[in-house]
């Protein structure tokens, strides 16, 4: 989420911004609530200003009304005093009144205030409700552009392109005849985009699984985290996943429940309310999880094999950071995934994301694709980001400074470590023989049992 103070000093900068994303946002609607806030803020401090010195009024006219009635008795009781008696009883009268009307008037006094509260809640969840519809600010070295188009695609690197002398076959051809994914009875249990992975396949698959959590724990110092897979809705607004991907989420039809879509929105809440020390910055943490997404959004695409799912599994690498490192560190993150891709011996490339093909959340996106040579495209495998303050705002997540001060929000930042099935697909394309069987990858056969072949 963004910061209010931004959108009231700078709104048209941010309308600008947004529009970079080829996006909109109610920039206008929040300035509307925001002022109403205010007015609503200034007039209840006022009224209770006014309320605390009518109290206080009032408190003396009973004081007043308590020594009159005092007087009034001892000049009842005494002779010739009948002129006094009136006089104290005229001025009692009137004591009584402003009394009563002091009261009525605090008494209304309370009820507008009741009625400007009950406003202000209204005013304050109208200005929540716009503020979670706007994106977050690209960064300055985003490129600009509408769409994916539109991103800058750098020079391909790691291993050579695998060369064969036999035309190279796709991951559907060859996971069946290998028996290692079954498309015919995935369907059958779940329907479209759904498959199964047997033998070997999903053998391979919880050994990736294992290689890279063991590498990103012994090689960069990440903690290992096993978080639920299901997790209040709030857990995704803060990871900015919610209002605005609502459609493409799976959710418990009867409890506060949705299924991740991504370890990211689990570890973004992991130290929600929270105040850390500095001194224990960058907190980094690595998880897999299975990942659910309903895909609607990506309805009529990447409809063959394994490469487009409702159900996959990805290694996630999360930090929550100093902003002043938050650069630095995406550029850590970046060559963290990159190591993974040279382990396994993959040609890869780096996508810088323009703004327009920028997650929600995100200010920078770098995307890592990888060379499938069977169905001859890159493929993405992992996407590094940096959220800034964005999804901390949402989680309230800070850090107290060493040398003291007011505590700041951390930035948080996300990187594939990598996706899966997409390396699934590049193993068995890229590491194909002429007979059918595909080669397992030398860092994954300690993981397989020694296995080093697969036919």
């Amino acid at each position: 989420m963004l910061d209010i103070n931004i959108i009231r000093e700078k709104p048209e900068w941010v309308k600008e911004q947004v529009a970079k994303r080829n996006d909109s946002a109610p920039i206008d609607e929040i300035l509307a609530a925001d002022a109403r806030r205010r007015e609503i803020l200034h007039e209840v401090e006022e009224l209770r200003r006014q309320r605390n010195e009518s109290s206080k009024q009032i408190g003396r006219w009973l004081g007043s009304l308590k020594k009159m009635q005092a007087s009034l008795r001892k000049a009842e009781a005494g002779q010739d005093v009948g002129t006094a008696v009136a006089d104290l009883r005229a001025q009692l009268t009137e004591l009584q009144a402003n009394a009563e009307k002091a009261k009525n008037d605090t008494r209304a006094i309370g009820n507008r205030i009741a009625k400007l509260e009950e406003e202000l809640r209204q005013v304050e969840a109208a200005r929540h409700e716009h503020m979670r519809w706007v994106p977050n600010i690209p960064h300055e070295s985003a490129p600009v552009g509408p769409d994916e188009t539109h991103n800058i695609f750098h020079k391909a690197q790691g291993a050579p392109e695998p060369q064969f002398d036999f035309e190279p076959r796709p991951h559907w051809e060859l996971g069946p005849e290998l028996d290692i994914i079954d498309f015919e009875r995935g369907v059958k249990l779940s329907g479209s985009r759904f498959y199964l992975l047997k033998g070997l396949g999903a053998r391979m698959q919880h050994a990736l699984i294992q290689f890279m959590l063991d590498f990103h724990t012994e090689q960069h110092g990440y903690t290992e985290v096993y978080p639920p897979f299901i997790v209040r809705s709030r857990c995704f607004e803060a990871a900015g996943q919610l209002p605005k991907f609502y459609d493409n989420i799976y959710r418990d039809a009867e409890e506060d429940f949705m299924l991740l879509g991504t370890a990211e929105i689990a570890l973004t809440n992991v130290h929600r309310d929270e105040i850390l020390d500095e001194a224990d910055l960058p907190i980094k943490y690595v998880a897999y999880t299975p990942c659910f997404r309903r895909e609607k959004m990506s309805a009529g695409k990447d409809v063959r094999g394994i490469k487009r799912g409702h159900q996959f599994d990805k290694v996630e690498m999360y930090q929550f950071v100093r902003p002043d490192k938050s650069y630095e560190t995406i550029e850590q993150m970046k060559q963290h995934a990159i190591d993974i891709c040279d382990a396994l011996g993959f040609r890869y490339r780096l996508v810088d994301l323009c703004t327009g093909d920028i997650g929600f959340s995100m200010a920078k996106t770098y995307d890592i694709e990888i060379w499938a040579a069977g169905c001859q495209e890159w493929l993405e495998v992992s996407s590094i980001s940096n959220a800034e303050t964005f999804q901390a705002r949402r989680a309230n997540v800070k850090f107290r400074p060493t040398e003291g001060g007011k505590a700041q929000f951390v930035h948080t930042l996300n990187a594939s470590g990598l996706a899966l099935p997409r390396v699934m697909i590049g193993i068995i394309e890229n590491y194909q023989q002429a007979d059918g069987s595909v080669v397992v990858p030398e860092v994954l056969r300690p993981y397989m049992g020694g296995v080093a072949v697969i036919r």
